[in-house]
């Protein structure tokens, strides 16, 4: 079986698919995307399948994971470990497709029947986002996260921290001691205001702060962790084992959120969810995207015994009115109960494209940018 033709579709409001064809007739999808950077990313997967796949063998994964990744000299970042994670998603749904079996059974078999997943809570009103906190709640999800501020300059005022926790508070009453509830930092915060603002969540048991600091400042994250009986998080703005690698050994994490899309893949995530075991640290990947980078992420939490809690922002509640699972031959793939999502068991990522509504959709004008926002002073502002 040899690789023999690809194609990219961009997709509202801001997704990119990947579908890699087969001799065979056998195809695989994946979902290669940095939001804000559809055109970078897409320029990376065109370069990488051409010049390094066509022609080749698409079930040595491994192999192809190396090549991919050791092909350039200069390696390793968001947009080329994102162009890599969309061919690696599509490369194991052929490989699963070829033996009839999903991904997660080729990577040793299920250690679970079922995975927790949580919700993403939006908006800035106390009174409105602990409404909306309830209301999902109430449609059985039992875990959340949101985050704590917005702009947030070096040094804010009291008030502005009152503000923040308030939030956090208005959710914790919401939902009560009953669910988890996880505090974004977003690295919006900076070193001089984070330790202290991770002690004034701790009366409100966060199951984690999430990206206290920006991932440019991880050999500080250990001075946070040491100063708080609040787990620390971060991941989703790293890309390899290798930018995982001190927090381990610093001690620095209780929780990574690696994301399956910007990591480097099932193939990479598998090896930091592994090298996070061996140091006791748990796992909730990072996943606001669409179904394809989900079924991915699904398949390494299915196989791994430290991966506890899994993002998801498809409506898993009510998949008849989601949008993104529109991209799906069956919206409703996916079954959730009782805050959980039951184990796929299709082959490969276990799930069926609906390739003709891709296609339509790809007609559209997608040019999603993140938005830049600023400071009083007009200085920019984290997003």
């Amino acid at each position: 079986m040899k690789i023999v033709d690809f194609e990219l579709f961009a997709v509202p409001p801001r997704w990119l698919l990947l579908k890699l064809e087969t001799d065979e007739g056998i195809v695989g999808w994946g979902e290669p995307i940095i939001q804000g950077r559809l055109e970078t990313v897409r320029a990376a997967v065109t370069e990488l399948v051409e010049g390094y796949l066509l022609g080749s063998d698409p079930l040595r994964t491994e192999y192809h994971w190396r090549k991919l990744y050791q092909s350039g000299y200069f390696r390793g970042g968001p947009a080329l470990m994102s162009a890599l994670a969309g061919i690696d998603h599509a490369l194991w749904d052929i490989k699963g497709r070829h033996y009839g079996a999903p991904v997660h059974e080729l990577l040793g078999g299920h250690v679970r029947d079922r995975l927790l997943v949580y919700q993403w809570l939006g908006g800035e009103n106390p009174d409105d986002i602990a409404a909306s906190a309830k209301q999902d709640y109430d449609r059985g999800y039992r875990a959340f996260k949101l985050n704590f501020v917005r702009e947030f300059r070096p040094i804010e005022t009291t008030a502005a921290v009152d503000r923040a926790v308030e939030r956090v508070a208005a959710v914790r009453d919401a939902v009560d001691d009953d669910a988890y509830v996880g505090v974004d930092f977003h690295g919006r915060v900076s070193k001089p205001m984070a330790a202290e603002l991770v002690r004034r969540l701790e009366p409100l048991d966060p199951m984690f702060v999430d990206q206290p600091l920006l991932p440019e400042h991880a050999d500080s994250f250990a001075s946070i962790a040491d100063r708080t009986t609040v787990p620390i998080a971060t991941g989703e703005r790293f890309y390899s084992r290798y930018d995982f690698k001190q927090l381990f050994t610093d001690g620095a994490v209780s929780v990574i959120q690696p994301d399956v899309t910007h990591v480097g893949g099932i193939s990479e995530m598998r090896k930091v969810v592994s090298m996070a075991e061996a140091f006791d640290v748990a796992v909730v990947p990072h996943c606001p995207l669409g179904p394809v980078a989900f079924a991915a992420s699904l398949q390494v939490g299915f196989c791994s015994q430290n991966v506890v809690m899994q993002e998801q922002d498809l409506d898993l509640h009510d998949p008849g009115a989601s949008q993104r699972l529109k991209l799906l031959e069956d919206p409703a793939t996916f079954t959730f109960e009782n805050g959980y999502v039951e184990r796929p068991t299709g082959p490969g990522l276990g799930i069926e494209v609906d390739e003709e509504y891709v296609r339509e959709q790809a007609q559209a004008q997608v040019n999603w940018y993140n938005p830049v926002w600023h400071h009083e002073d007009g200085s920019v502002a984290e997003w």
